[in-house]
């Protein structure tokens, strides 16, 4: 690893064959950021804006290799989890992180429910990512069922999101980032609980079903940053600008729920 951030990704996550989530809003997101995105593929998804109708799981040993070809060759600033659909498999990821990239920092993405609503992970994985990956996460990026699901706790209004990123914390994360999306109201919240305190960031809400691969392209994009020196905060404020103006300038595709726009910047 070099001495100063060169803005390097790995990607730990599952292929979306429709575009907009997965690794393929991941490698666009943290290129539209200015970094480099690599990936080691965990599964294989079919699906599209309508919906998941099929995951191949690539087998572990597989994605190990992956991730110690990268990681013993280019090297990586920081390192992005994705979909991780099994307890094993966030097993296997976990001991080459612990192994080849001790001190490179995290962002935990949990991801467990697709936009569409079709589960990606089995019962076991969410235990397994608490006790293997959180404690070593730099920061963890749930929305609000995924944090429900990782906390205990039933989310209803701000305070309870807060408890929910202090919960996170509590339980070994440096950060939590406690999407709102998932709340009502014109104000979309995001709470930050950090080594350097609590802050929230709002956004319109923008009225769109085109959302597919949002918490893909928000964690990536934050990566990316991380990995070329940005303090956590601005990170953070920094991407979620980005998320939203990708949001609103989403290019309609698709029957279901559609893809952002991850290069808007370069249409706008």
């Amino acid at each position: 690893m070099s001495e100063a951030p060169r803005g390097r990704v790995l990607i730990i996550a599952g292929s979306d064959s429709g575009g907009g989530a997965g690794i393929q809003a991941d490698i666009k997101a943290v290129s539209a950021m200015g970094g480099f995105a690599m990936t080691a593929v965990t599964a294989i998804t079919v699906q599209n804006t309508l919906g998941v109708t099929g995951i191949h799981p690539i087998p572990e040993n597989t994605v190990a290799d992956q991730m110690r070809a990268v990681l013993s060759d280019l090297g990586a600033d920081a390192i992005k989890t994705g979909m991780l659909a099994t307890a094993s498999l966030i097993e296997t990821v976990a001991d080459v992180l612990e192994a080849e990239a001790p001190d490179v920092p995290l962002v935990l993405d949990p991801v467990m429910v697709a936009t569409s609503g079709d589960a990606l992970v089995d019962s076991t994985a969410a235990e397994a990512i608490k006790s293997r990956l959180l404690r070593r996460a730099a920061l963890v990026t749930p929305n609000i069922p995924e944090a429900e699901r990782l906390t205990g706790l039933t989310i209803t209004d701000l305070d309870t999101q807060i408890a929910a990123a202090e919960a996170l914390v509590e339980a070994g994360a440096r950060a939590a980032l406690v999407k709102g999306g998932h709340m009502s109201g014109d104000v979309l919240r995001d709470v930050l609980v950090s080594p350097r305190g609590l802050q929230i960031f709002e956004h319109e809400r923008l009225d769109t079903a085109h959302t597919h691969g949002t918490g893909c392209t928000l964690a990536s994009a934050i990566s990316s940053l991380i990995a070329q020196g940005h303090a956590l905060p601005e990170a953070v404020r920094r991407a979620g600008d980005y998320l939203h103006n990708a949001i609103r300038h989403a290019p309609g595709f698709g029957a279901g729920h559609g893809p952002v726009d991850h290069f808007w910047m370069l249409r706008d």
